[in-house]
Parts: structure tokens; C-alpha cells; sequence
């Protein structure tokens, strides 16, 4: 029910919504041929909703600025929200694709309740004549909302915490191609993490429930890691591809003697596929995921972790913690139909999908009764090539859980 009257309030704001054309002599062109620039304004209530952080209401008006080809070229969307755990949050969000090869997004936002984030995000393929591709992630955040149950499938609802997790890094990697559809990318990330009280108060802390000999890292922790990845891909677009094959194999090491907390080493392997009709009205999506941490006193938050948005829709985020996982993701993405308002194209389509993951300490101890199964829907509005909001409604044995947000989960 929360995810149509979203919807519906969604195409009530954009009729709401305006075009402009402002001269490039007073808001800079996408492109230098430009003598206007197309700016699409659309006021949207903001009704969020996660299984850690709870409801969200709020407004934000979306700013939408179009190239000479009339695609959506940037996004700047100001919000300010209210949440009974994190009091009101106001948010600056802004994505700004200056070429099909290039693009920087930021988010600025503080809450009058412990949570924060400031991050910038940085991908690049036109270097050295499109022969690297760089990406750059630089982030200062607190989630006053994180959890911890314990590790293992078998942690129980019943010992559900809280804990703010304040964080600080970046994530750095550089592709360089071996063949047509074969790259080799070169990683380094640093992370430090705090631990502190959270926000959401009805639940125990952390650091009361839990001692340091139970899970490292509970008292902060730092992580200095550089990773080797082989990556194979034919897909027709980076972020939203809608054909092709993506296959990634991943080995990262963390040394103390760069900096870590723990030595650990950390092997993935990576396969998501796409598979339209001829006319893309479906797409079968899919994604096989499996991955292992081995070392001693590998910080809690360092391991394999299942949940959210993105992995077991069924559940919030970092509900199952090991060294290990596997996961599955399949979805039908069905394309319902295509509005044009405001001269912005979207599609909006409807996706049933199936999660099917579980994590042990290694990848041979995982058992058909630590698997978890959750179905669910999914409801997306894709402005192409580069714009997409999504409802996902995933159902565990928790419950439902219903997460808002952007971008596809995989």
C-alpha cells in the first residue's frame, strides 16, 4: 500500500512540474552548442522507507537539465525530510553526466540526529584515449541507524542492536583493457570506522550487548586494502544495461603494515547477465554472487554481509554477518508503459524478483536450511540513460521490508 500511494503522489507532483529555457549566458550549457539550456522542474513528496531507518517524509524539488540531444545531463535535487530517529535532514543530491563516458555525483546531507554524509563519486572511461577507465569514491559519513544480530544464519532477530557507524575513506580503482571485452582493474581503499551510540533508542547499543572478544572491530577499526580484479564484460551500458554479460573475479588483501587493523584476504566472484526480448518490453536479470573473507580478528563490518537494498531485499541492512556468502539475485523487469511529461521520458515498469542468499563461515559449510529465500516487487521509474527511482517490497522471515531509492540493485 505505501509503495502505490507513492507512486500515486509521484505522478500527481509531476503535473505540478515545469519546463524552462534559460540562456547559456546565465546557467552554462551541457554541451558548447547549446544557446539555451532545457530545465525541467519537478516538485516530489519524499516518503521513504527501510527496515533500519524507518518512514521518511519530506519534499524535494528535482532539477533536470538536458543536453543538445535532449537527455537528461544533470540532476540537482534539494530535500529536506523528518524521520523519528534522526529528527529533520536536509540533503543537496546532485548527478551531472557531462559525456556517456563520464560522470560525477555528490551528496551533501546532515540530520539534527546523529546521521551525516558527504561523499563524491567520480567515473571516468575517456582517459588516455578511452584505454582507462578510473573511479574514484571519497565519503565522511554516520548511519545512526546501523545493526548488528550476531554472526552466522542463525542470528536471531531477538538480538538486534544498534550502533552509529561513523565512517571515513575512499575507494580508488583504475581499468586498464587486456582485450575488446576484458579489463584489468587495480584497487586501493582506505576506510576507518568508529563505533558510537545510535539513534534509534528503542533498541540495545552495541557495545552493551556485545564485547570486543565477541566481535572485532566493535571498538573502531581501520582498513588499508589494494585488490587485483580480472573483469569480463559485454554489456550496452555501465550503469543501467539492459543486454550483456558481466563476469568479475576480485582478490584484496589487507596488511597491517599498511595501516590495517586485521590482515585478511578477501576472494569474489561476480556474474550478472541481461536478457531482453526484441523490443526490451522484458528483461530477465540475474546475478550469482560468491565471496570469502580468511584471516584472524577480521573487524565485523570487514566480513560478508547480507541484506538491504542491494543483496536479500528481505531483510535491512547487515542482517546476516560470516566470512562468507552466496548470493542470487533474479528479476523480470517489465516495462509497463512509456510517459512523456514535461518532454522527460520514463519508463516505468514493474519487476518480481527472487533473492536467494546465506552466508557461513566458509563456502562448504553453507546448508540448504541457511539459505534464505525472499520473494518480492519492485516498481521503478527509469529516465535513460542515466536516472532511476525505485520501490522494492522484499519479504523475509522478519517480515516485509520495503526499501526507496536509486539505481538498479544490480
Amino acid at each position: 500500500m505505501r509503495a502505490l500511494t507513492l507512486l500515486s503522489l509521484i505522478l500527481l507532483s509531476l503535473l505540478a512540474g515545469c519546463t524552462s529555457y534559460i540562456p547559456a549566458t546565465v546557467l552554462p550549457a551541457p554541451s558548447p552548442a547549446q544557446p539555451y539550456v532545457k530545465m525541467v522542474t519537478i516538485p516530489l513528496p519524499v516518503i521513504a522507507s527501510s527496515p533500519n531507518e524507518g518512514v521518511t517524509y519530506g519534499a524535494l524539488t528535482a532539477f533536470l537539465l538536458h543536453n543538445d540531444k535532449d537527455e537528461v545531463s544533470a540532476l540537482f535535487a534539494p530535500q529536506v525530510n523528518q524521520n523519528e530517529n534522526f529528527g529533520t535532514t536536509g540533503t543537496l543530491y546532485g548527478a551531472v553526466y557531462p559525456s556517456p563516458l563520464r560522470s560525477i555525483e555528490f551528496n551533501l546531507s546532515k540530520s539534527t540526529k546523529v546521521n551525516s554524509d558527504y561523499e563524491v563519486r567520480l567515473r571516468d572511461q575517456s582517459l588516455m584515449e578511452r584505454q582507462l577507465e578510473l573511479n574514484v569514491f571519497l565519503y565522511n559519513f554516520t548511519d545512526g541507524s546501523a545493526r548488528f544480530f550476531g554472526f552466522g544464519p542463525g542470528s536471531r532477530a531477538e538480538d538486534e542492536t544498534n550502533f552509529a557507524d561513523r565512517e571515513f575513506g575512499y575507494t580508488l580503482s583504475a581499468g586498464y583493457p587486456l582485450t575488446t571485452n576484458i579489463l584489468l582493474f587495480l584497487g586501493d581503499r582506505l576506510r576507518r570506522v568508529e563505533v558510537d551510540d545510535g539513534a534509534v533508542t528503542k533498541l540495545p547499543n552495541l557495545q552493551q550487548h556485545f564485547s570486543a572478544a565477541e566481535v572485532p572491530g566493535i571498538d573502531g577499526f581501520s582498513t588499508h586494502a589494494q585488490s587485483i580484479s580480472l573483469v569480463y564484460s559485454t554489456l550496452d551500458a555501465p550503469a543501467m544495461a539492459s543486454s550483456g554479460i558481466r563476469a568479475r573475479a576480485t582478490v584484496e588483501g589487507s596488511l597491517a603494515a599498511l595501516g590495517s587493523s586485521a590482515r585478511f584476504v578477501r576472494y569474489e566472484a561476480e556474474v550478472k547477465g541481461f536478457f531482453p526480448v526484441p523490443d526490451s518490453r522484458f528483461i530477465s536479470a540475474g546475478r550469482f554472487a560468491v565471496g570469502q573473507a580468511r584471516g584472524s580478528s577480521i573487524p565485523f563490518l570487514e566480513r560478508s554481509i547480507l541484506g538491504g537494498e542491494n543483496t536479500l531485499r528481505g531483510y535491512g541492512r547487515n542482517r546476516f554477518i560470516d566470512n562468507s556468502y552466496v548470493v542470487c539475485n533474479l528479476e523480470e523487469r517489465i516495462r509497463l508503459f512509456r510517459w512523456e511529461v514535461f518532454d522527460v521520458k520514463a519508463d516505468w515498469e514493474l519487476a518480481p524478483f527472487v533473492d536467494i542468499g546465506g552466508v557461513a563461515d566458509t563456502v562448504g559449510d553453507l546448508r540448504a536450511g541457511n539459505i534464505e529465500v525472499n520473494p518480492g516487487i519492485g516498481f521503478r521509474a527509469v529516465v535513460r540513460p542515466n536516472i532511476l527511482g525505485r520501490i522494492d517490497v522484499g519479504f523475509g522471515k522478519d517480515g516485509p521490508a520495503v526499501f526507496v531509492g536509486l539505481g538498479y540493485p544490480f
